[in-house]
C-alpha cells in the first residue's frame, strides 16, 4: 500500500498531533510530504515533550515521533518574505497543505487558503481549528474532552471528571479531515478543480458521541460515570479478577452469549434466573449479578476462562498494559522503525485496514 499516492505531494504546515496524524496516514501511503516546522520556535513544540525518562539529546520526543514518519521536515519562519517564498513555489506544484490555523493566524502569516489558491488553483486545502476558525479560543485535546462531554461522562461512579489516556479528539478530527481530503481528491479527479476542507475538534468529538448522544436526544437521558460499562448491555465493561490475578473484561451482547457463559461455570442458577436471563433484567440487576460472576471468576484461572469463551464465540478480553499489548502478533506487526536525525524510532502505524 506504500505505492498508493506515491505521485502526491503534501505539504503539512500543522503542528502537534492532528494535522500530523493526518500527514503520516498520508506518508505511509506513498506520498511525498514535506512538514514545515518553525525554525525560531525550535520547530514542532512536541518535539520538547519527553517523559522524564527520555534521553535528553534527542532534538525530538517520542511524542513527535508517533505521527511524523517519513516526512521530509524543513525549518522555516513563515513572518519572512523569503522563507514564505519557498513555501508558495512549493505549494505551486503541491496537492494539499494541511494546516491547523485560526483564521486571524492564517491570514496574518499569508498562509491562508485564498493566498495559497493563487499559486494552484487546483489545490486541496485541509485544516483544522478547535471551536472554529473564527473562534479565539486556545484548544487542546483535554479542553475538548471537557467540552464535547467525554470527561463528565468518563472515570468511575464518584470520581473527579476523567480524561481518556490518549487525544482522543485530536485522532477523530484527524480521522474526519482524511475523509473530508479523499472526498476532495475524489472530486478533483473528477472535475479538476481544487477545495478547501475544514473540520472543528469540537465538531469531530460532538459527531463521535455515537448512543450517548442519541439517549440524551430521544430519552433525556444524561450519561453518567459508569467506568468501562455500558448503559444498554449487561454485563458489559464489567471487570473481573480470576484465581492468577488476571483482569478480564466481558462485553455480553446477547442472551445466548451469557448462557454459554454460565455453562463454563456450572452456573444455570444465574442463567435460569428470570433476573438474569434477559439483558433487560441484567441491566436492572447489574450490581447483584456482578457480586455472583465475581465469585466464580476468582475460582477460575484466565487462561482457561479464554480458551473456553474464544472457541464459544463469547466476546473477553484480558486487560493488557503497553508491553503485553505488543506481544500480541497483530500489533507487533504495525509497529513502524525509522531512522531519524541519526536516531533510531518506532511507532504505530496510522493504517488498521488492509487493501487487495
Amino acid at each position: 500500500m506504500d505505492e498508493i499516492f506515491k505521485d502526491l505531494k503534501i505539504i503539512e504546515l500543522a503542528s502537534v498531533l492532528a494535522g500530523p496524524a493526518v500527514g503520516m496516514f498520508f506518508s505511509e501511503l506513498g506520498a511525498d510530504v514535506t512538514k514545515i516546522e518553525n525554525k525560531n520556535a525550535g520547530g514542532d513544540i512536541t518535539r520538547t515533550w519527553k517523559l522524564s525518562k527520555e534521553d535528553t539529546d534527542t532534538p525530538f520526543s517520542a511524542y513527535y515521533c508517533a505521527v511524523n514518519y517519513k516526512k521530509k521536515v524543513m525549518m522555516l519562519n513563515l513572518r519572512e518574505q523569503q522563507d514564505r517564498q519557498k513555501v508558495y513555489k512549493m505549494v505551486s506544484e503541491a496537492d494539499i497543505v494541511i494546516a491547523n490555523y485560526k483564521r486571524s493566524s492564517a491570514l496574518k502569516l499569508k498562509m491562508d487558503y485564498e493566498t495559497l489558491k493563487s499559486y494552484n488553483d487546483k489545490l486541496i486545502y485541509a485544516n483544522i481549528s478547535g471551536f472554529g476558525e473564527d473562534s479565539s479560543r486556545v484548544a487542546f485535546d483535554v479542553v475538548l474532552q471537557a467540552e464535547s462531554g467525554f470527561m463528565f461522562m468518563n472515570g468511575q461512579p464518584g470520581s473527579p471528571p476523567t480524561k481518556m489516556p490518549v487525544a482522543l479528539i485530536d485522532i477523530l478530527a484527524a480521522h474526519q479531515l482524511k475523509e473530508g481530503i479523499l472526498i476532495a481528491l475524489l472530486q478533483r479527479y473528477k472535475n479538476n478543480s481544487g477545495a478547501y476542507v475544514s473540520v472543528s475538534l469540537l465538531e469531530a468529538a460532538v459527531s463521535s458521541l455515537a448512543n450517548q448522544a442519541t439517549n440524551w436526544l430521544m430519552s433525556g437521558h444524561i450519561p453518567q460515570q459508569m467506568g468501562s460499562m455500558h448503559p444498554n448491555i449487561a454485563p458489559y465493561g464489567e471487570l473481573f479478577k480470576t484465581k492468577d490475578d488476571k483482569s478480564i473484561v466481558l462485553a455480553i451482547g446477547s442472551d445466548t452469549q451469557f448462557q454459554k457463559l454460565c455453562s463454563f461455570f456450572n452456573r444455570r442458577d444465574l442463567s435460569d434466573n428470570l433476573s438474569y436471563s434477559t439483558n433487560k433484567s441484567r441491566v436492572q440487576n447489574r450490581t447483584e449479578l456482578y457480586e455472583e460472576l465475581r465469585v466464580s471468576f476468582e475460582s477460575e484461572f484466565a487462561e482457561n476462562i479464554l480458551t473456553f469463551c474464544h472457541h464459544n464465540f463469547i466476546p473477553i478480553g484480558q486487560v493488557r498494559n503497553m508491553q503485553e499489548v505488543f506481544l500480541q502478533e497483530k500489533a507487533a506487526e504495525m509497529i513502524l522503525s525509522e531512522n531519524v536525525e541519526a536516531f533510531m524510532t518506532q511507532r504505530v502505524s496510522t493504517l488498521a485496514f488492509r487493501i487487495s
